[in-house]
């Protein structure tokens, strides 16, 4: 539902953007540019949905062979005494908790081809434990909240721009990344968990997080020992070997099982083209309502405004420059992308608005993409509160990546 006013506001406030600027400016070429718009996202949304068909079938047939094997369902009894306190709907041992946890882990990794896969097979799991098949149950929500909030340890894609771009450390904003998606992480597990009521101060649940904040820690203090070519690379090398490994892992138990590896990749991989093809209505639509509102320029007279609301609230103005790819962050992962590209190019890579624009791209999800695809791949129409969870996430990191920022850059 909320969605659905979300959709309806971007589309009217574009129409509502292009009349004012033919009114006031003559700029009636406007209507062409909205329209255009329309035609290139769609394009766009079909041209993604189908370049995603090979990394599906690919990623759900590497899933069936390890369910089959039955190292899913080793990792979900690995993680069931967390995940059952903030999944109680699911039955304790349900192979779900290994593919949800592989669907975290790719995205920690910066692996979004894989972490994609994974959590649409999720989602189809959780639907059939789902009563209500068009109502979003908890443990839909905890997960789409936890994977929105896009918790990443290795943002390697946003390091490789930074050095194509000509950064002097790519790597510099790999810690202030590591702290801004942790909060924003941790915002989006509290809330949903006041939302749902589950107890929080459950020794396990708050010994978890606790472990996981030493954690980072760790691995920040980690890195601060590694000079920036090294961290660059390990952190590449690590995404690769952790992510070939479980793929070794999942063939090599399923062939001590005698089962039939190759059968069962295929299994899985037909699957891949059906939820594909499902997910590209939800797709075009989001992007469609996004391309008409940067089009009609709404986008632009939004940063002045908050340019000059920074301005007068004592805040660094030029920080401004980096709101753009804050708000279109949860609407648009390309759009996100593109923004800050801009913006590196424009302010150069290591300014500080450039830099900010790379802590906010790595700090949380695409909000909406991952609502509209994750809750379009099953058919549920009312979300309940994941929308507003997701971006109290969002805003959180937000304010933490502008809070950091300065901070290491300014």
């Amino acid at each position: 539902m909320i969605l659905n006013y979300i959709w309806i506001s971007l589309i009217l406030l574009a129409v509502i953007m292009g009349i004012i600027q033919a009114v006031c400016y003559g700029n009636v070429d406007i209507f062409s540019a909205i329209l255009n718009s329309t035609f290139d996202n769609a394009k766009t949304g079909f041209e993604l949905s189908i370049g995603l068909t090979g990394v599906l079938a690919l990623w759900m047939g590497i899933m069936k062979i390890g369910e089959q094997a039955g190292a899913v369902n080793s990792l979900g009894k690995a993680i069931n005494p967390f995940f059952s306190r903030i999944f109680p709907e699911i039955p304790k041992g349900h192979p779900v908790f290994g593919t949800m946890l592989m669907n975290i882990s790719a995205n920690m990794l910066g692996l979004d081809n894989a972490a994609t896969p994974m959590g649409l097979k999720a989602m189809g799991e959780l639907q059939e434990l789902n009563k209500d098949k068009t109502k979003a149950s908890n443990a839909m929500i905890m997960f789409v909240v936890l994977g929105a909030s896009g918790l990443t340890l290795i943002p390697t894609t946003i390091m490789a721009y930074r050095a194509q771009l000509g950064a002097a450390n790519p790597a510099d904003v790999f810690l202030p990344i590591l702290i801004a998606t942790y909060v924003a992480t941790l915002a989006g597990l509290i809330c949903v968990c006041i939302a749902q009521k589950i107890r929080f101060k459950d020794p396990i649940v708050l010994g978890t997080v606790i472990g996981l904040t030493a954690l980072v820690g760790l691995l920040v203090w980690s890195a601060t020992l590694l000079t920036p070519h090294q961290l660059s690379v390990a952190s590449a090398a690590a995404a690769a070997i952790i992510l070939l490994g479980v793929i070794c892992w999942f063939v090599l138990q399923a062939t001590v099982k005698k089962i039939n590896v190759y059968d069962a990749f295929i299994d899985g991989a037909k699957g891949g083209f059906q939820t594909a093809i499902s997910i590209i209505p939800y797709l075009i639509a989001i992007l469609v309502a996004v391309g008409m509102f940067r089009a009609s320029g709404a986008m632009d007279l939004l940063e002045k405004g908050i340019a000059w609301l920074f301005a007068v609230c004592g805040i660094n103005p030029d920080l401004a420059g980096a709101v753009p790819t804050a708000l279109m962050k949860p609407l648009s992962g390309s759009g996100a992308r593109g923004l800050m590209l801009e913006a590196m190019n424009n302010y150069g890579a290591d300014s500080l608005v450039g830099r900010l624009c790379c802590i906010l791209q790595g700090t949380t999800d695409t909000t909406f993409y991952v609502l509209a695809v994750y809750f379009g791949s099953i058919n549920i129409k009312d979300t309940r509160h994941a929308v507003a969870c997701c971006l109290i996430a969002d805003l959180a990191g937000v304010i933490a990546a502008f809070a950091i920022a300065p901070l290491f850059f300014g």
